[in-house]
Parts: structure tokens; sequence; C-alpha cells
């Protein structure tokens, strides 16, 4: 019986925050654009990622690479 006389206050001081909470969020503007943050993920406007670095192609050791023992990649 005596939890009841913390868990009931306990729950309107929450019940209280969560309240305010949505009113600082209705003040601040969160609910203002709804549908254009559903829109910006849709939209592709990334450009693509360009290696800026020429690819190996002779195949030759370089200094600071790993040796080679011949077997090819795992």
């Amino acid at each position: 019986m005596t939890s009841l006389l913390w868990l009931i206050p306990l729950a309107l001081i929450l019940g209280a925050l969560g309240l305010l909470a949505f009113f600082w969020s209705m003040r601040t503007g969160q609910y203002d654009d709804m549908q254009g943050a559903a829109q910006r993920i849709l939209i592709d406007d990334d450009k693509p990622i360009v290696d800026d670095e020429p690819e190996d192609t002779d195949g030759a050791d370089r200094p600071g690479d790993e040796p080679s023992d011949g077997a090819g990649p795992r």
C-alpha cells in the first residue's frame, strides 16, 4: 500500500514532464514541416564518389604494399 503512495505521484510527475516536453516541441517548431522531411529522404541529390587515386594496373609491388606470395586474393 505504501508503494502506491510513491508510484501515483511519480506517475503524475512523469506524465506532466511528458506533456511539458510535447508543448515545448510544439513551440520550437518540431512538427512544422512533416512532409518536407519525408520527401527529402527520397530525393537523390548525392554526387557519385570519385576515386582520386589511379588504380594499380601493372601489378608491381610498391614500397608499403604487403608482400605478395603469388597465391592471389583470398
